[in-house]
């Protein structure tokens, strides 16, 4: 790939999370004067991606305020947006794949460079929280479909029946209107909004979450991203961490997010 394919893959997959991880609406626990480009935040801060990342960054808070950890406060804080039935790009209001599943993606990162992850994981409703017990309980990284949700179940994650009636509705209209099991999938705002989420609590630790429904009515079986250690999130508690949202395959392609972090290292 040449360094101008490479830019534009860059660009196309990470600037609207840059953009979106630093606008001062999604932003808890900085001065008043700190730049909008150029910040030193006081600890500790929370910051996510997205307009639905306000509400999950007051979630946060609530541990980040009180001397929680990082690690507690990206998890309750993208839970928040988990359980947020009218989200449809994110938990189990998401919008389901082609044949009508919605299946699920989460990470999570620590200070210690500890994670965890879940892909095409169906009817659990906090994917982050199985990803954190992934992390903590086994030896492993990733779990995937069937096998995760078995360690979910064992592990006694709540359930929950997707899709819900609106999203079941919309999914039979979008079935009537696109024929070709094949057809390129149209690409916006509404049908992939991950939510990435960031804190430094009052120690200097970092940790960082991501979770999502992924791309709306993408081929069965499809994994973005956001589950992707170094795609979608990434955390280097001696540089800083990034999480991204966008066209999935365009992050992968560059480990867009450990590729952010090592750009930090650099300075």
């Amino acid at each position: 790939m040449t360094a101008m394919k490479r830019r534009s893959f860059f660009k196309f997959g990470l600037i609207s999370t840059l953009a979106s991880l630093i606008k001062p609406q999604s932003i808890l626990g900085m001065n008043d004067e700190v730049s909008r480009f150029n910040f030193s935040p006081q600890k500790p801060v929370v910051i996510s991606t997205w307009s639905h990342g306000i509400a999950a960054n007051e979630e946060a808070w609530k541990l980040l305020g009180n001397s929680g950890t990082a690690l507690d406060a990206v998890e309750a804080g993208v839970r928040h947006t988990e359980s947020d039935l009218t989200n449809r790009s994110v938990g189990s209001g998401g919008r389901p794949d082609r044949e009508g599943h919605v299946t699920l993606d989460a990470c999570i990162m620590d200070d210690q460079s500890r994670c965890g992850a879940v892909a095409y994981l169906e009817g659990i409703k906090h994917p982050i929280s199985v990803a954190r017990a992934v992390m903590e309980r086994t030896q492993h990284v990733m779990l995937v479909g069937r096998g995760a949700k078995s360690f979910a179940l064992d592990y006694g994650f709540e359930k929950f029946r997707t899709p819900i009636k609106e999203v079941k509705k919309d999914w039979k209209t979008w079935k009537k209107e696109h024929k070709d099991e094949f057809e390129k999938p149209e690409i916006n705002h509404e049908n992939h909004d991950t939510i990435g989420m960031l804190a430094i609590d009052k120690y200097g630790n970092i940790s960082g979450s991501c979770t999502t429904s992924g791309w709306a009515y993408k081929l069965a079986g499809r994994v973005g991203d956001s589950p992707i250690i170094g795609a979608g999130l990434f955390v280097d508690n001696e540089v800083g961490g990034a999480c991204a949202t966008g066209m999935g395959e365009a992050i992968i392609r560059i480990a867009g997010s450990h590729t952010v972090v090592e750009f930090m290292r650099q300075g």
